[in-house]
């Protein structure tokens, strides 16, 4: 977040996973703009479209009009944790610069993602969801005052990230959240109180301690760690836990798991746990009333599957 990362370093260590938005654009007939998302909009140019990164991306890239987007997701497009709002911006910013004939960098649609969720669209949070789906793979990702971030992708040794695999677990609590409004109230909380920056502080620090763990082949610590951040996390406001989460946090680390957090802003979304392998049935059966989701790491990031330069011409 700018309010910590403007007067010290910020730091996380992130990966991107499997779950995929999916963006197409495609001329539309006429001069006007469609986009077919959870509704339909159908308008005669950029500026009347409802969806406020939509009209952005179009109005930073210089399109009128002539245009037809469709979305579809793996996961629920908001509120779920998982940076879905940034990996659809980053995905729209990358098919709309190849509707145009151009190709962006991971770090050109990075920045430019940023640029128009938190400046054009004023949006309270943080620069790492835009890296993660811009970059993917598994990376360090630091946040200077300069506004430049520098992503350091890990070294891994062999069979590493498949023992991390089987250590975690991932629960959808069916509960979604407007993160905006609980980034806000962070916002005003690191700026009154100088124990929550020391909570910020204390989590940037632990990112690169499990960076240099990880490469050292090392996950034994990864569930105690994740229990500090989360711990740490809590303490910035209250609506980022729940009694109902702290209930699912507690009864997951009865049945065995070691730490974990709810991934995201908080307050809802989607719970992961580190925990050994034969203790995960345990927690299933501790956690019946939740949906685990399979997940796995994905080394890639936006990509552009499939394009005709001879629709345009049409």
């Amino acid at each position: 977040m700018r309010a910590f990362y403007a007067d010290e370093p910020g730091a996380v260590l992130s990966s991107a996973v499997n779950k995929f938005v999916f963006v197409t654009v495609n001329p539309k007939f006429d001069d006007g703009v469609r986009v077919a998302y959870s509704r339909t909009e159908e308008v005669e140019r950029a500026s009347q479209v409802e969806h406020a990164l939509v009209r952005a991306a179009l109005q930073s890239l210089g399109i009128e009009g002539g245009v037809e987007i469709t979305t579809v997701a793996d996961i629920p497009s908001r509120g779920t944790g998982l940076g879905s709002s940034s990996a659809f911006t980053v995905g729209l910013l990358n098919v709309l610069s190849a509707f145009q004939g151009r190709r962006l960098s991971a770090q050109s649609l990075a920045r430019e993602s940023c640029r128009i969720e938190i400046d054009m669209c004023d949006e309270p949070i943080g620069k790492q969801d835009q890296y993660a789906a811009a970059y993917g793979g598994f990376n360090l990702i630091e946040f200077e005052a300069d506004e430049s971030v520098c992503v350091t992708p890990l070294i891994l040794p062999a069979g590493m990230l498949g023992r991390l695999h089987s250590h975690l677990l991932i629960f959808y609590t069916g509960r979604t959240r407007k993160a905006s409004a609980i980034l806000s109230r962070q916002k005003s909380a690191i700026g009154a109180d100088g124990a929550k920056r020391g909570a910020l502080r204390r989590m940037a620090a632990l990112a690169h301690e499990l960076k240099n763990q990880f490469e050292a082949g090392d996950i034994d610590d990864l569930g105690e760690i994740l229990h500090e951040s989360w711990m740490l996390k809590k303490s910035l406001t209250a609506e980022i836990s729940s009694p109902e989460i702290d209930r699912w946090y507690d009864a997951a680390r009865c049945g065995g798991a070691v730490g974990g957090k709810i991934l995201g802003a908080g307050g809802g979304g989607f719970l992961l746990f580190f925990a050994p392998p034969d203790t995960h049935a345990e927690i299933g059966r501790r956690l019946g009333d939740l949906r685990r989701i399979p997940m796995n790491f994905e080394r890639s990031g936006s990509q552009i599957v499939f394009y005709n330069p001879q629709e345009q011409d049409r």
